[in-house]
C-alpha cells in the first residue's frame, strides 16, 4: 500500500488494457510505468482479458481480450462496412454491461484510486472494452490516465467502420479528470487537431542506466540453437510479422550485402493474420536469402518447448546479433529502435515519420534509408560491419544520446509530475 505524504491514506492504481502478457510494447511499457508507481509508493493492479502478472494483483476478465471470441466476432463484423443491424449493437452493449460489472468489481476489490487505462481507449481492439471504461469513469468521476500507444486513425483497417458514434465517444474520450499521454509529437498533434484534447508526451524508455546483460551459460549457444554458422552474420529483425514492419526491406538488404547471412525473425504474426508472413516466406525464397522464423524458441522468459528445446527471450538473441534492421514503413514509437541502441548494435533504420521528427533530431548515428534500400545504405551497412572500431564507436554514441533522452530518469520525472496532478497528492521516492 501507498501513503501519501500529505493525507497520510493509501493509494493503489489500477492498470487496464486488452491484455498484460508477453512481450508486447504495450505490456513491456506498462512494466516500466508500475515501477515509477511503485517506487512511489502505489501498489499497482491489473485488470485484462489476458495476464501473467501475480493473481493476488489481477483481475482476469474473459471479455477484455481483444481475441475473446464474442469480440472477434464483432470486430470482424464492423471494420471494412459502414452499417450496422440492431442485433450487433444489442451485442456490443451486452458484453459492455458485462465488462462495466467487471470493471466495479475490480475498483472496489482493490480499492483502486486512480486508473490508468493503456492503450483500450486509443485503438478499438476491443470495442466493448472502450465503451465500459468511459462509462464507468463517466459514472465514478475517478482520476484516469490514458497512455495511448497508437490511435485507429493510423491503422487503415479501422478507417471504414460501422461504429463512429462509439469511435467519437470511448477512442479516446474527452472527460473531466482525465490526462492523455502519448508517445511521440505528432500523436499529440492529431490527437489535438481530431479531438481537442491536449496530452502529456511521455515517450517510451529503456533503463540506460543499467547496462545489459551479455552472454552468459544459458544463452552461449544462442547462435547454434538458431541455426547460425560460425562464418554467418546474425541480422536480428526483432519485430512481429505484420505488413508495416516492412520486412521485405531487410530480405533487400540482406541480399544486396552479398554476405553469408541468416535474417533472424523473433515474433509472430500476431493479430493481423498470415497473409504477411507467407508474403515474406515467398519473397526470401526470391531473394534468395536465408530466413528463420523463430517465435517457437522467443518468448518474454527463459523455458522449455514441448519438444525439448530451449527457449530464450529476446535479450539473449541481442547479444549475439551482429545487425538489426528495423524497416517499419510505420511505429508509434519504435521500441526495437532503443533496444538495439541499449545492446549496442548497429541498426539499419527507414526513416518512418516518428524516428525522423522526434529520434532523429536528438543526434543518433544509424544507417538510413528512405522507403526503399538504396546503394549507400548497403555501402554503409559494409562499412560498419567490416570496421569494428567504427562500429564501437556508433554504438557508444548512441547509447550516450539515448541515455539522456530515453532513460528511466526521464520516465520517472515526467510520470512522477502526472500523478502528483492526478492524485492531488506528494509522494516521497
Amino acid at each position: 500500500m501507498a501513503y501519501c505524504n500529505d493525507c497520510d491514506s493509501v493509494h493503489n492504481v489500477g492498470f487496464i488494457s486488452t491484455r498484460f502478457m508477453g512481450t508486447d510494447g504495450v505490456s513491456l511499457e506498462t512494466a516500466k510505468w508500475a515501477e515509477v508507481f511503485e517506487a512511489r509508493r502505489f501498489t499497482c493492479y491489473y485488470f485484462a482479458g489476458e495476464l501473467d502478472l501475480p493473481p493476488e494483483r489481477s483481475y482476469l476478465s474473459p471479455e477484455a481480450h481483444f481475441r475473446h471470441p464474442a469480440i472477434d466476432e464483432i470486430s470482424q463484423s464492423v471494420f471494412g462496412v459502414d452499417e450496422r443491424g440492431r442485433y450487433l449493437t444489442d451485442q456490443i452493449q451486452s458484453i459492455k454491461n458485462k465488462i462495466k460489472d467487471d470493471l466495479y468489481e475490480f475498483i472496489g476489490k482493490f480499492e483502486v484510486e486512480l486508473l490508468v487505462i493503456e492503450n483500450a481507449l486509443a485503438i478499438p481492439m476491443n470495442i466493448p472494452l472502450g465503451l465500459a471504461i468511459t462509462e464507468v469513469l463517466s459514472e465514478i468521476q475517478m482520476p484516469a490516465i490514458a497512455h495511448h500507444h497508437d490511435f485507429f486513425w493510423e491503422r487503415q483497417r479501422f478507417l471504414i467502420n460501422a461504429i463512429s458514434d462509439y469511435m467519437r465517444m470511448a477512442f479516446p474520450p474527452h472527460l473531466p479528470g482525465m490526462e492523455h499521454v502519448v508517445i511521440s509529437s505528432a500523436a499529440g498533434g492529431q490527437l489535438s487537431l481530431r479531438t481537442g484534447i491536449s496530452s502529456h508526451l511521455i515517450p517510451n524508455v529503456m533503463d540506460f542506466e543499467t547496462p545489459p546483460n551479455g552472454i552468459d551459460d544459458y544463452n552461449q549457444d544462442a547462435r547454434a540453437a538458431l541455426g547460425i554458422e560460425k562464418d554467418e552474420l546474425l541480422v536480428l529483425q526483432p519485430t512481429r510479422v505484420v505488413k508495416r514492419k516492412g520486412i521485405e526491406h531487410a530480405i533487400e538488404l540482406v541480399h544486396r550485402l552479398g554476405r553469408k547471412a541468416k535474417l533472424v525473425i523473433s515474433h509472430a504474426s500476431g493479430d493481423e493474420g498470415y497473409q504477411y508472413e507467407n508474403r515474406i516466406r515467398e519473397y526470401s525464397r526470391l531473394m534468395k536469402v536465408d530466413t528463420v522464423f523463430v517465435s517457437d524458441i522467443i518468448n518474454d522468459n527463459r523455458g522449455i518447448t514441448p519438444d525439448g528445446r530451449k527457449i530464450y527471450t529476446l535479450n539473449d538473441i541481442y547479444p549475439h546479433a551482429d545487425l538489426v534492421t528495423y524497416p517499419s514503413n510505420y511505429e508509434g514509437f519504435g521500441n526495437a529502435f532503443l533496444e538495439a541502441i541499449y545492446f549496442k548494435k548497429p541498426i539499419v533504420v527507414n526513416t518512418y515519420s516518428i524516428y525522423a521528427v522526434d529520434i532523429k533530431p536528438k543526434g543518433f548515428s544509424v544507417i538510413e534509408f528512405d522507403g526503399y534500400v538504396t546503394e549507400e545504405a548497403i555501402q554503409n551497412t559494409l562499412k560498419v560491419l567490416d570496421d569494428p572500431k567504427l562500429c564501437e564507436r556508433l554504438v557508444n554514441h548512441n547509447y550516450e544520446i539515448a541515455s539522456k533522452h530515453y532513460s528511466y530518469n526521464v520516465l520517472f520525472k515526467e510520470l512522477s509530475n502526472l500523478i502528483v496532478k492526478c492524485s492531488g497528492c506528494r509522494y516521497d521516492p
